[in-house]
């Protein structure tokens, strides 16, 4: 089974909301290992007199989970911790 984390990234540049993109995939893949897509969710830009100043992009980043060797796959009901004794 494969599972997947998606995390929210915005990127920003003066130049262009295709750069704003670029950019937010280029820091994700700074610290994040094996992503899989990305998908722009929201353009954005500031404006200062009349003028575009810095565009923006909201990018949603996935990624694979890697599964530790430590990893149960038991589940407990929602709202129940695990307790150790005292």
């Amino acid at each position: 089974m494969t599972a997947v984390k998606v995390a929210t990234i915005l990127g920003t540049s003066a130049e262009s909301w295709e750069a704003a993109a670029h950019e937010a995939f280029h820091e994700a893949s700074e610290t994040i290992e094996n992503i899989h897509r990305i998908e722009v969710e929201d353009w954005t830009a500031s404006v200062d007199d009349g003028e575009i100043t810095t565009y923006e992009a909201t990018v949603e980043v996935t990624f694979l989970v890697h599964q530790s060797r430590g990893y149960s796959s038991r589940r407990r009901p929602l709202g129940t911790c695990e307790r150790s004794s005292p």
